[in-house]
């Protein structure tokens, strides 16, 4: 699966032989109810989802605790650098996993998240073997981000018109690289960088550095495309002198490479001087809608950005 999970009940068994079944943590505390099957049916997913929605926070703690031999918070705080928040299961989402579907439950798919925002998806599961060796394939029944789109217009509060970005910072990324330059950056795989192809020209975002907080804003000037192709006032990236030389990525497979969007700063700050309170938005997507009101307004006032206008 893309994203970053704490697994916190059943062990998923080998799907070749019996079904097996997993709730696991997203990074925004929402619940995933996780089905890998066979022969079974849509209507068994809906069934362990309606369970789902009956875990309390003090009945999630509890599962969990036993099952990771740990404090939640704990094992939270070091999987995902964050705090977890107060409340838990605020919503749900399932993912029916099968090598195949029938016509039936297809249509049963498509008309509770097309008509209803459900946020209910399949992903297609193939194992294949090439020189000697075995690949697993997924592809998704409908589009994955749609489906979350859909579903996120029924529970969560409307976009302030601002973007978080999660700044990445380490093994391959230097603030002050981007802010010498004006760019994010993002890489290691496409599903990753991808993300920053969300973000259009005249954008405005809030940089995050995971465990500090908030450490710039800045408006979109150049969207995303290759680090290669980035060229800075004085030249192109890669000819400058970087505080992370590697950005480049130098002997890695193509798709791990750096993309970049071309930023203009409008005031940043020191990581160790990063903005943050109890309590504000994070989460570990590259780049999302910040729709926090809180988050919003400490940030409008902190550095002292102009609410963008909606239409």
């Amino acid at each position: 699966m893309p994203d970053t999970f704490v697994q916190t009940d059943h062990v998923i068994k080998n799907c070749r032989l019996q079904t097996g079944r997993a709730i696991r943590f997203h990074p925004k505390a929402r619940r995933h109810a996780v089905r890998l099957e066979i022969c079974e049916t849509v209507a068994q997913v809906l069934d362990y989802a309606s369970w789902v929605r009956t875990l309390t926070t003090p009945k999630i703690y509890d599962r969990a605790e036993k099952y990771l031999g740990k404090r939640l918070a704990t094992a939270f705080l070091d999987h995902f650098g964050e705090a977890i928040p107060e409340r838990l299961n605020a919503s749900h989402s399932m993912l029916n996993g099968a090598s195949e579907l029938d016509p039936a439950s297809r249509r049963i798919v498509e008309y509770l998240s097309e008509e209803h925002g459900v946020a209910i998806n399949t992903v297609f599961l193939n194992v294949f073997e090439v020189d000697g060796q075995e690949w697993l394939t997924t592809d998704f029944l409908l589009d994955q981000e749609a489906v979350e789109k859909r579903s996120e217009r029924k529970v969560r509060a409307p976009w302030s018109g601002y973007y978080f970005v999660n700044a990445g910072l380490g093994e391959h990324r230097s603030w002050a690289d981007m802010k010498r330059y004006g760019f994010i950056s993002a890489g290691g795989g496409e599903f990753y960088s991808k993300r920053l192809y969300q973000l259009s020209a005249g954008d405005e975002v809030f940089v995050y550095d995971k465990g500090n907080g908030y450490i710039g804003y800045g408006i979109v000037t150049a969207e995303a495309f290759p680090a290669t192709e980035f060229v800075t006032p004085d030249g192109p990236l890669f000819d400058q002198p970087l505080s992370e030389i590697r950005m480049k990525r130098l002997g890695e497979p193509p798709e791990n490479a750096e993309h970049v969007v071309g930023i203009k700063w409008q005031k940043t700050v020191d990581p160790a001087q990063a903005k943050r309170f109890k309590g504000a938005f994070a989460n570990q997507n590259i780049v999302c809608k910040l729709r926090d009101e809180a988050t919003v307004d400490f940030l409008v006032e902190q550095f002292g950005a102009t609410r963008p206008s909606m239409g």
